[in-house]
């Protein structure tokens, strides 16, 4: 064999060891970041499925209508969270409300998950233990607020199914073949 091709084959065998290795350096984060994908997706396709005339809906007068979730998703949720989470600055975004169009609300949600996905994917494990100022100007850890963000999701999500629900619809993880 001559060198270049060692070195090349050498160099094919050693990447995904090198891959692994650093995949196993951040498993939390990892985490994280494979959470955040199936919530997206999940949360997405939920506001997409409900009727654009049931955006005003609520179950109680004391609860968000539909369009409320997810304007709140976007802005108090997404935005806010994975900036705190990143110790960055929340992105200007235009304002959103319950009210809003379906159109722009579910646009305005993809696009909060494409910008927790972009600061998410910068923070290592090594990093969870640093002190952010969160709601109030409280202090909590990094992966204190990457937490709280994970059981926000969990949380709205399991809101707009039940609201799905009580309008006849099936949420996205109660259809068949999906997880």
């Amino acid at each position: 064999m001559n060198v270049t091709f060692r070195t090349t084959l050498l160099a094919a065998c050693a990447l995904p060891l090198a891959f692994a290795a650093a995949h196993a350096q951040n498993p939390v984060m990892n985490g994280v970041r494979a959470i955040a994908q199936r919530q997206t997706k999940n949360i997405v396709d939920a506001a997409e499925e409900m009727p654009a005339d049931k955006y005003g809906y609520k179950p109680t007068p004391a609860q968000m209508t539909y369009g409320d979730v997810v304007a709140h998703l976007i802005k108090e949720g997404n935005n806010y969270l994975c900036a705190a989470t990143s110790g960055q600055k929340e992105p200007d975004v235009a304002k959103f409300s319950g009210t809003d169009p379906k159109d722009k609300l579910v646009a305005g949600l993809k696009d909060s998950f494409k910008y927790c996905e972009g600061v998410l994917a910068q923070i290592q494990d090594a990093q969870l233990g640093d002190s952010i100022s969160f709601f109030g100007g409280r202090k909590v850890t990094k992966g204190m607020a990457a937490l709280i963000t994970v059981a926000d999701w969990a949380d709205h999500y399991s809101q707009m199914a039940i609201y799905l629900r009580l309008n006849g619809l099936l949420p996205p993880t109660a259809k068949k073949g999906m997880d």
